[in-house]
């Protein structure tokens, strides 16, 4: 096209949407190509009554079958950011230490799912309990389509159980909210002023095992005009902590304006749900039954240990339907 490479912006971001394009084609083409090979060879090992090689047949279709959901996961990706990484911030709400132990589950939750998609995760900040759990964590994690997987999500997360924590052994309820937000890339231009920024360093606390680095260049950044605070403790120079801050800070920033435009546009108020009751947007049963359900979908989902060691995708999968 005549003139295309004279706007070097549009043509880099053109670029990268065309790259994205074809890995889902790929995935399509290479999924198809098993499919067909795998035919073929079950024909010659029913032709010739061969047991080994219909064996060998029947031991790749379960990993067939799991390439071709993920390419039709991933044909459902249309988001602007989808193909991003992602940052995730979980914080402890109604529910004291219960709460805050319900937010390191959820943690090693998505941190099991990254890792079973073969994604990297990275916590960034995190603040440990007054007794146990923790209070509040923000991490990345860092794959084709992560973003896309995580804005499923968003929202308050409900947990009943017996609580560890409660001596009479009571049912509790607890709850804890999710944010997602997309890793921008440089051709996503956020305006943030110096003057509007409050820069303090601190040393880093808490533990994240082998997700996080321990510093002593730790940066917390506050937005004055928002009130929107970020830290980041997990690199290992004061620098490069205030670079993934300042990354943060931009993802925090274009997401709350993404809200204010969509809040106008639907008549709202922009009145928040408070991390409670009546606000969740899944709900995690272990007492008096075992049940997990989604609240948008409807999906319901009885193996309840599966799903907190990070088997998501009937979930997510449920949502971009739904979401569509």
């Amino acid at each position: 096209m005549p003139g295309f490479w004279d706007d070097a912006d549009t043509a880099k971001k053109v670029q990268k949407e065309l790259g994205q394009l074809q890995d889902v084609i790929k995935g399509w083409e290479d999924g198809w190509g098993e499919l067909e090979e795998t035919g073929l060879l079950l024909e010659m090992a029913t032709e010739e009554k061969d047991s080994d090689i219909e064996q060998e047949v029947a031991d790749s279709l379960p990993g067939m079958k799991e390439r071709i959901e993920v390419a039709e996961l991933e044909c459902m990706f249309s988001g602007e950011h989808d193909a991003s990484n992602v940052i995730i911030s979980i914080h402890a709400g109604a529910g004291g230490t219960e709460a805050q132990d319900w937010v390191k589950i959820l943690l090693r939750m998505y941190l099991r799912w990254a890792e079973a998609k073969g994604f990297k995760a990275s916590i960034l900040d995190i603040l440990a309990g007054d007794e146990a759990g923790t209070k509040s964590v923000t991490f990345i994690i860092k794959g084709h389509f992560a973003y896309g997987y995580m804005r499923s999500e968003l929202g308050i997360h409900r947990l009943v159980r017996i609580s560890p924590f409660d001596a009479s052994g009571r049912r509790h309820t607890s709850f804890a909210s999710v944010m997602v937000m997309p890793e921008l890339d440089d051709n996503i231009d956020v305006e943030i002023d110096d003057k509007d920024l409050r820069i303090d360093t601190y040393r880093a606390s808490g533990s994240g095992g082998q997700h996080v680095n321990k510093t002593d260049s730790a940066i917390r950044i506050t937005h004055l005009p928002s009130g929107v605070v970020v830290q980041c403790q997990n690199e290992r120079s004061q620098h490069r902590n205030k670079d993934m801050a300042m990354k943060m800070l931009a993802a925090r920033l274009y997401e709350l304006e993404k809200e204010k435009k969509a809040a106008q546009q639907e008549g709202l108020h922009g009145d928040k749900k408070g991390i409670s009751w009546g606000s969740q947007i899944r709900s995690y049963v272990l007492q008096p039954y075992r049940l997990i359900k989604d609240h948008r979908t409807e999906v319901e989902v009885g193996n309840v240990d599966t799903v907190l060691d990070g088997d998501l995708d009937t979930f997510i999968k449920a949502y971009l339907l739904w979401a569509k």
